[in-house]
């Protein structure tokens, strides 16, 4: 296990402090803004996972929660709060950084919100995008809509995704990336659902998936900060 500190910050002025858990081992090279998913807050099992096998290959990580999850709500802030949260934690995870590569992106929704702000304006210092589950559409009601703002940002980006995910068809992701250029890379889980996890019938645990996952974040974050 790595050691993570905790870390209040601003989310805003009418938001108020939020949490965030640093891991900054010796040696990393590069720093991740981890947003988590709307049902699960920075301390779900996923996350943690993430955040282990990526500091084991080098990449610092700073999760954080979204203000309605340190309340303890279950209903998602509006999608201003939201970005604005993207945007102060990543301004938090500066400071941390020192001179390390900056990189953002987040589960599902916090990769999307993550991927709205910087549309919106680009995140200072980030260098790329990592989305871990991408949610292009509601499940059953396949759509690219939500992807019409990935076209405004400028940064290298990569999809993580599940090729049995309902929340992203893959006939429609797919030809989405291909027409956002070469900036942008499709990781593809065989067999593995919106958080990656697998059948039985596979022949292949969720662990190896993550470790497969970590390895394809970590080589792209290197070829990046070269």
């Amino acid at each position: 296990m790595h050691k993570a500190e905790e870390i209040k910050f601003s989310a805003g002025e009418k938001v108020g402090k939020v949490s965030g858990l640093l891991i900054l081992s010796k040696g990393a090279e590069a720093l991740l803004v981890l947003a988590h998913g709307a049902g699960a807050g920075m301390r779900h099992k996923f996350m943690e996972e993430v955040a282990e096998k990526l500091a084991d290959r080098a990449v610092a990580t700073f999760r954080y929660q979204f203000p309605y999850m340190e309340k303890g709500s279950k209903r998602p802030d509006s999608e201003a709060v939201l970005t604005a949260s993207v945007r102060a934690a990543v301004a938090t995870a500066k400071k941390y950084a020192d001179s390390l590569p900056l990189f953002a992106g987040g589960k599902s929704m916090g990769g999307r919100m993550t991927s709205l702000a910087a549309a919106k304006e680009p995140l200072e210092g980030v260098r790329g995008l990592i989305y871990f589950g991408f949610p292009l559409h509601a499940a059953g009601k396949p759509s690219v809509n939500r992807g019409d703002h990935l076209f405004d940002i400028k940064l290298p980006m990569l999809f993580l995704q599940g090729s049995r995910d309902a929340l992203a068809d893959l006939k429609l992701l797919k030809p989405l990336c291909a027409s956002l250029g070469k900036r942008v890379e499709l990781f593809i889980v065989d067999g593995g659902d919106h958080s990656f996890h697998l059948l039985k019938s596979s022949g292949r645990s969720d662990d190896q998936v993550l470790e497969e996952t970590a390895a394809k974040v970590d080589s792209w974050i290197s070829r990046l900060s070269k």
